[in-house]
This record gives structure tokens, C-alpha cells and sequence, in this order.
């Protein structure tokens, strides 16, 4: 299996990105192809983790490089695992007026079976809104 850590930044600002959008299409790809991860999106940047076959994770992470909505894309980690880290697809969106605690309290839970190198990845962009080094 193949894991594909990336951010890039949005090309559209704020909600207008159709964040659920993306995500209902994403499920329902990603079901089909065995894929699993994390999408998280503070309405600039897009930080992403994708799993699953190899066969199934290449032509769905060429899909995302084509896509429009978003730029700069820079891939953090491309690695070969075992298993997956990520048993569901989620995505995490947290607007201006949300509780900063619950939003912690989320990204904590889906990252909870992720790798220590996934997670600091996330932890470190959500706290200081720049990527892990």
C-alpha cells in the first residue's frame, strides 16, 4: 500500500471552495478504490493524507494535481505502509466561529492510529498554520 502526504493552497478563499463538494466526491471515489485518509482545509490551505492501493492511490493523487481548486502543491511524504492509518474518510474544516477545543478534540480522534510523522505533520499546521520541517 502506498501513503501520500501533501499541502497545497487554496485557490479559492473561504467556503466558496465547496469544501463539502470535495468531500462527497471524494467518498464516493474512494470507497470504490479502497482509499482511505484525512483531508483538512482551514479555508487557505489543504493538507491531505491518502492511502491504500498503489494501483488506486497513483491515478487519484494525478486527479488531485490536476485539480483547479487549489496550487503550490507540495508532497510531504510518499511511503510505502502495511496498513491503514485512517479507517474512514474524513475531512476537517474549521471556520473563523468555531470552538477551537472542538476542533482539537476531532483532529486528536481521527488522528489517533495515524504515524507519529502524519500526525506532527497536522498537529503543527492546525497550531502554527505552517508545515512540519
Amino acid at each position: 500500500m502506498r501513503q501520500i502526504v501533501y499541502v497545497s493552497l487554496s485557490s479559492v478563499l473561504g467556503d466558496a471552495a465547496d469544501l463539502a463538494g470535495i468531500l462527497t466526491q471524494s467518498r464516493h471515489n474512494n470507497a470504490i478504490d479502497g482509499i482511505t485518509g484525512l483531508l483538512w482545509s482551514d479555508g487557505k490551505s489543504f493538507l491531505q493524507v491518502l492511502e491504500g492501493p498503489r494501483a488506486s492511490v497513483e491515478p487519484c493523487f494525478s486527479r488531485i494535481v490536476q485539480d483547479s481548486r487549489h496550487h503550490f502543491i507540495r508532497v510531504l511524504s510518499d511511503t510505502r505502509i502495511t496498513a491503514h492509518q485512517f479507517g474512514g474518510w474524513n475531512m476537517v474544516h474549521r471556520r473563523a466561529d468555531d470552538r477551537a477545543d472542538l476542533h482539537d478534540a476531532q483532529m486528536n480522534r481521527l488522528l489517533t492510529n495515524a504515524s507519529h510523522s502524519v500526525r506532527t505533520q497536522f498537529t503543527t499546521l492546525v497550531a502554527t498554520g505552517n508545515v512540519a520541517t
